[in-house]
């Protein structure tokens, strides 16, 4: 029985996240966890294309990873003897410090509250995440976080590092420990939904299964949480964007611009939850980052074209964006915005403050969007230069051919 790529390469997308987070939770040691996944998955190249995808992948990968791990443990003293000790450290744990644990609806959800654990710095946490237990590889992650494939490598070794050397436990956080991690898990969730987004790599724009498998853990997340503004804010967000999917291309994969977008083609069902989302998120209290996202999708969501997009609305909403999560890339889409309402001057001179900001150098939107306004003022050289900067910038296939169709269409 023949078996396509895709199909095998389909299931790893599915199911990795999940045997990862449950020999995790068995072995309670990352790095054995992963061995033995990256085993179970070679294994299954071997056998799957000769046998078939079996009918329960997930079960077949744990055993195959299970007896991996048990060959190791059997003639590996160290990590035999690693392995008896966590157990000795978690079981020696005092459940009253943490106070009752959570009983976490899905493995993977599991892990990412684990993995913020205070211990490791802010920073590693995040990329240990995103790498490790989210599946992003280091350049996903690098671009995710707008910092280099080797700093992001280095962080993933350093945090752990500091899991081995410190003991920190693998095991679920108490009620009260919930709070102070939920932001890294909001953000490890986004990221991923981010890449599914939009890809960073590759021949297409979107991987569909990335994002909807974030969406899916938002959705425990609220089930979970759902007096959370913080959650259903974010859950708001990646349905408000993803319901523009059947759009963003046209039928022969090239990409099309927010501004070209069929609107018909929209997820009105998406739409309508997302907005319901934004309305408890905003009320309350003082609005959370994504809450504040949220609300400005549901601008462009709501808006019947691109000409009646309430821009002022959503120039005000990246003002409070800014105070409550100020970043180079909120200045840079507020300066967009600013170009719909006050003209493609007033937007460049904003932009254009923004140049020598590191997180922007290798961020193919900022020179892409330089090219447009520069493009819309008739500066045809200067927007060919920035043209050529943001291509400089791409990995992804649709991503390079749209800005050299863009290109093309600036006066010689």
């Amino acid at each position: 029985m023949s078996v396509h790529a895709g199909e095998i390469e389909a299931v790893f997308r599915e199911e990795r996240g999940r045997l990862l987070a449950s020999l995790v939770a068995q072995y309670r040691d990352l790095d054995l966890a992963e061995d033995v996944t990256s085993d179970a998955l070679e294994a299954a190249l071997v056998h799957w294309p000769v046998d078939g995808v079996p009918s329960r992948p997930g079960a077949w990968l744990l055993t195959a990873a299970r007896r991996k791990a048990l060959d190791i443990v059997r003639r590996d003293t160290v990590y035999a003897n690693r392995i008896a000790q966590l157990a000795v450290d978690v079981e020696r744990a005092d459940p009253v410090q943490h106070g009752d644990e959570v009983d976490l609806p899905d493995d993977r959800l599991q892990l990412f509250f684990t993995c913020a654990h205070p211990a490791l710095a802010v920073e590693d946490r995040l990329v240990l995440t995103l790498r490790c237990l989210a599946g992003l590889t280091t350049p996903e992650v690098a671009r995710a976080l707008l910092l280099t494939p080797a700093t992001a490598g280095q962080r993933v070794v350093r945090a752990k590092k500091k899991i081995s050397q410190s003991r920190i436990p693998f095991r679920v956080p108490g009620a009260d420990e919930l709070p102070s991690r939920l932001p890294l898990v909001l953000q490890v969730v986004y990221s991923v939904f981010t890449e599914g987004y939009s890809a960073s790599s590759g021949e297409d724009l979107m991987r569909i299964d990335l994002a909807e498998e974030a969406i899916g853990l938002g959705r425990v997340l609220h089930r979970l949480m759902p007096d959370s503004r913080n959650v259903s804010g974010l859950l708001a967000l990646m349905l408000l964007v993803h319901a523009r999917r059947g759009a963003r291309t046209d039928p022969d994969g090239d990409v099309v611009l927010l501004a070209d977008q069929d609107r018909s083609l929209w997820d009105t069902d998406a739409i309508a939850e997302g907005t319901a989302l934004v309305e408890r998120a905003l009320n309350g209290g003082p609005p959370g980052r994504y809450a504040v996202q949220a609300a400005i999708a549901a601008l462009h969501d709501e808006a019947a074209d691109a000409a009646s997009t309430d821009w002022p609305q959503i120039v005000a909403l990246y003002e409070v964006l800014t105070g409550l999560a100020p970043s180079p890339i909120v200045a840079m889409n507020h300066a967009v915005a600013v170009a719909m309402c006050d003209g493609p001057q007033r937007g460049l001179e904003l932009l254009d403050e923004l140049r020598n900001q590191k997180e922007l150098a290798r961020y193919y939107p900022f020179p892409l969007a330089r090219a447009d306004l520069l493009q819309k003022l008739g500066r045809d050289a200067d927007a060919v230069e920035a043209y050529r900067v943001a291509l400089a910038c791409v990995v992804s296939t649709p991503v390079r051919e749209m800005i050299e169709r863009r290109l093309a269409t600036v006066r010689r």
